[in-house]
């Protein structure tokens, strides 16, 4: 990559990974321009970065916003999270459109919800992928666009990895089915079983991944893929403990644990989507999925890692759980569902 050209184009700057990886990008010294909905809500944060209005379901939008940019990162959803069907595919097909004029490569932070039970317990890049949720299939589809995309020379870097958790990040199973953002923790919620794996990943850790990638750009394949190890919870029980640690610490009491009602979440996942996509994602909590992060490491030597406890501190910090923890700035662009979470249903 030319390092005079070092513009990147965030699409979902206002969400968890879009927002860490923008940060991250300027820190390493690249520019960062963002496409957002509503720039007066977001301009006078005086962050350094450029934001543009503009919406990312408009094509012309997203290709006036690339101009200049040597990478797109495609972090954006639909709003609210709905209507998953309708709109993501189209906004990746902008992305590609994009990318496909001015020459720069895409960057999409990836999920384990490719991947069903079939793929095995640890599970490597070219594993087969049939996801049992209709999300997953539709993250199928969109990597499959990426991979057509690139015989017609697009590039792209599709960084796969667990259930993201960190100080921005709200809209994940941390702090929806863990903890009650905003609120101090009276209990932890567990959604597994005890001895059944499960896979986490640290959002900073991930952005500087990423980051450390496209300073190799030059030496990547058109399409590439890999898969991020980041924490990997063996007996199902290490993040609960993690975060009655830090509770501790912090304010002198163990908070119990109480286990996922998946029986109510059953009965009331007809009527609540954000409950129905819970249940789509049971299956992860009762089979052990673990990405391998071997290709990974071969390319970069290491893979950047944040001990566990620290990475806890400092998100249940940003979510306003612990004493004193202010709650960290909302994503103003972004649009939360006004619907009963896991946590909430479990308290």
């Amino acid at each position: 990559m030319n390092t005079s050209t070092k513009t990147a184009l965030v699409l979902g700057a206002t969400g968890g990974i879009g927002g860490e990886l923008a940060r991250q990008l300027q820190h390493a010294g690249w520019q960062v321009q963002a496409l957002v909905r509503h720039r007066a809500r977001v301009a006078a944060r005086g962050d350094g970065i450029a934001w543009i209005e503009g919406d990312a379901m408009k094509a012309t939008d997203v290709l006036q916003a690339a101009q200049g940019a040597s990478v797109i990162v495609h972090a954006v959803n639909p709003p609210a999270y709905q209507r998953w069907g309708e709109l993501v595919l189209p906004m990746m097909a902008h992305t590609i459109a994009a990318a496909r004029a001015t020459g720069a490569r895409i960057v999409l932070p990836g999920t384990v919800y490719n991947y069903g039970p079939d793929a095995g317990a640890r599970v490597a890049e070219d594993a087969p992928q049939h996801p049992l949720t209709r999300k997953g299939g539709i993250r199928v589809a969109l990597e499959r666009s990426l991979q057509a995309a690139a015989g017609d020379g697009v590039k792209s870097l599709i960084l796969r990895a667990g259930d993201f958790f960190g100080p921005q990040g709200g809209n994940n199973w941390f702090a929806q089915g863990l903890v009650r953002v905003g609120k101090p923790v009276a209990s932890v919620g567990q959604p597994g079983r005890a001895g059944v794996g499960h896979q986490w990943a640290y959002l900073p850790d991930v952005a500087r991944t990423l980051v450390l990638l496209l300073e190799r750009e030059a030496t990547l394949p058109v399409f590439a893929r890999l898969h991020f190890g980041g924490h990997w919870d063996a007996t199902g029980t290490q993040m609960v403990e993690a975060v009655q640690r830090v509770v501790l610490a912090a304010s002198g009491r163990t908070p119990p644990v109480r286990r996922m009602p998946w029986g109510l979440l059953m009965l009331l996942s007809p009527l609540v989507p954000v409950l129905r996509e819970m249940k789509e994602m049971r299956y992860l909590w009762n089979e052990a999925l673990q990405l391998r992060n071997d290709a990974l490491v071969a390319r970069l030597g290491h893979e950047p890692h944040t001990p566990l406890d620290e990475a806890v501190r400092t998100t249940l910090q940003g979510l306003g759980c612990l004493p004193g923890a202010a709650l960290a700035a909302p994503t103003p662009d972004v649009h939360t569902p006004a619907t009963p979470t896991p946590a909430a249903c479990a308290r």
